[in-house]
């Protein structure tokens, strides 16, 4: 091996670790991959950077605007909205839900589509009265499923697209990955459907919904402000106890009126009921130092911390949150966003002690109440995404086809080859800013930024692969190891082995560094190219093992209650039936 070569397998070997390790996050570790190729001199000065003006990089930031813009307009809410109501058992809702979010993640975000039916899909638990966890991963795994249908639904399949016509002279066009993808997705929902669900343990399966994670009598005590107490006088804000000690003013009752989330302006007077939300141990300080009384055994529900001003809701933290890694004292949350932290929970279990210091982590479901209009934004700017009393956002019929237009001409015009897919699809995301489906304010916060980043910074990498003859040496070796077999066992040797990557590292990651390998060995053995790539497609989309694989799965575990091996209790079966059926689709359609 040269020095280079050396070089380029060094800095991916320790690339890889740090990904599958997850600290430090994902586009840190691809930022500090390239700018490592750049200083050894893998990556001429003048292409450090190159890899963000790339098409695939631009195809992705396009099509996270699109489908912030069907989003918005409601498209999706209209269909579920109609076709749920006719499914009246479980089974059915499910059908209807795991085949709307597979359908629609083939054309939009799949991370998106699941922020707009995640609720939906609680709620319907809820209203039947059986358990979560039946819904949330089947509708997860089948917005990843449904990512596989066409070039746009998913970032691999962007890299693989645009790969093809770098290294094979012509890309994948929109559905070439249709043939494959739709008869692995149609199976792999059947599956999820009829028997994936049953192999969660029993008691995150059954029929009974599990005890509501959040009961507010569990967190609120209620004080009243004596005469001999010293903050007869004082206002909320300018209390240092509540500063010292984990406790907070959540409402207060005055002359029978009652204040949700109180002004912390307001001053207090004798009399006054503070209902309190703090860790037993503290409270019973704070209310020895404060001199406040404990009244009544009312049981406290959420329309005592509510009202037609302020909003309880509850959330889940996205994986790419601005909370992650910071506490609620940390991230100002009351004093920047206006929001008080009624709870935590993570992995189904509450937490709660010491509340506004724990450190938020992707998935946690938090009990937040703030100012009810402005409740939208701010948890778009924190990065969460409401679980329960959303409800769905009907779209106007106008603003609906609208959307829908636009996006398919820009489909129809990318299908016909009249335009490059980022060409075109970037004319529709500014046709839906110019026609306010999408605001200039949500045009940089609909994009990924983490992912924009990653895709820029690994595709040069990927690129110095190739430069340096890595690629082929390891693709001569796999072939060389491989020899004695069958063309179509290196096929699947390529698919299993990009679908374990995927499970622990980004998969657009994945993609990017199998694609070059993956033709790399179609040559060595005298095959076909696009069979190989179809392989890295597929595998690459395919992270049903572990809860860190996909945003998805991250995002369902918290509001499901799962536990870690529910993952590949249930995904271990569905890869198994993806290799058994895509191997033999890719030979059809690309041998």
């Amino acid at each position: 091996m040269t020095f280079e070569q050396i070089a380029i397998a060094a800095i991916l070997v320790a690339a890889m670790a740090l990904f599958i390790r997850g600290w430090p996050r994902y586009d840190v570790v691809a930022l500090l991959a390239l700018l490592a190729a750049a200083a050894v001199g893998l990556i001429a000065p003048g292409a450090v950077f190159s890899g963000f003006g790339h098409p695939a990089v631009i195809t992705v930031a396009a099509v996270l605007i699109i489908s912030r813009g069907l989003r918005n307009s409601g498209a999706i809410d209209l269909v579920a909205e109609h076709l749920v109501p006719f499914m009246k058992t479980p089974a059915r809702q499910n059908s209807a839900l795991v085949s709307i979010i597979a359908f629609a993640s083939a054309f939009m975000n799949n991370v998106g589509a699941l922020a707009i039916l995640m609720p939906v899909a609680i709620e319907t638990a809820t209203r039947q009265g059986f358990s979560v966890a039946r819904l949330l991963m089947p509708l997860s795994f089948g917005a990843i499923l449904g990512g596989m249908m066409t070039m746009i639904g998913t970032p691999p399949n962007v890299i693989i697209a645009t790969y093809r016509g770098e290294a094979l002279g012509e890309p994948f066009h929109m559905f070439d990955f249709t043939p494959v993808g739709a008869i692995v997705a149609f199976l792999g929902v059947i599956y999820l459907l009829y028997f994936g669900w049953r192999l969660l343990p029993r008691e995150r399966s059954g029929k009974t919904p599990p005890e509501k994670l959040f009961q507010i009598r569990d967190y609120m005590t209620e004080a009243q402000v004596t005469e001999d107490s010293p903050l007869v006088g004082r206002s909320i804000g300018s209390m240092p106890e509540t500063a010292e000690v984990d406790v907070m003013v959540t409402a207060l009752v005055r002359n029978d009126e009652r204040r949700p989330a109180p002004s912390r302006r307001t001053r207090l007077q004798v009399g006054d009921v503070l209902v309190l939300r703090g860790d037993p141990t503290e409270l019973s300080d704070f209310l020895e130092t404060t001199k406040l009384e404990l009244v009544g055994d009312r049981d406290l529900g959420p329309e005592h911390l509510s009202s037609d001003e302020v909003a309880l809701v509850e959330c889940v933290v996205n994986p790419q949150s601005m909370l992650i890694g910071r506490s609620a004292r940390t991230a100002h949350l009351r004093r920047r966003h206006g929001m008080n932290l009624i709870a935590i929970a993570r992995q189904d279990q509450r937490i709660r002690e010491r509340m506004d210091r724990a450190v938020f982590e992707a998935g946690d479901v938090l009990l937040l109440q703030g100012d009810s209009e402005g409740l939208p934004d701010t948890l778009a700017r924190l990065g969460c995404f409401p679980l329960m009393g959303r409800g769905l956002r009907l779209g106007r019929e106008r603003r609906v086809l609208l959307a829908v237009g636009l996006f398919a001409a820009g489909l129809g015009v990318t299908a016909a080859g009249l335009l490059p897919a980022a060409v075109a699809l970037s004319m529709v995301a500014v046709a839906m800013v110019l026609t306010d489906l999408v605001s200039p304010r949500e045009l940089y916060e609909t994009i990924d930024w983490p992912v924009i980043v990653l895709l820029g910074a690994m595709i040069p990498v990927g690129g110095a692969l190739e430069t340096t003859g890595l690629a082929t040496l390891i693709a001569n070796e796999l072939a060389g190891l491989t020899g004695a077999l069958p063309w179509w066992a290196i096929l699947t040797f390529v698919l299993v082995v990009t679908m374990t990557l995927s499970d622990v590292m980004n998969n657009a990651a994945t993609a990017v560094v199998m694609a070059p390998i993956a033709v790399g060995i179609a040559q060595a053995t005298g095959t076909s190219p696009d069979a190989y790539l179809m392989a890295v497609a597929v595998g690459a989309s395919c992270a049903f093992l572990t809860p860190i694989g996909h945003q998805n799965n991250t995002l369902v575990m918290g509001p499901g209650g799962y536990r870690f091996s529910d993952y590949w209790r249930i995904g271990l079966p569905l890869e198994i039936l993806i290799v058994a059926v895509s191997v033999p689709l890719i030979i059809l359609f690309w041998g």
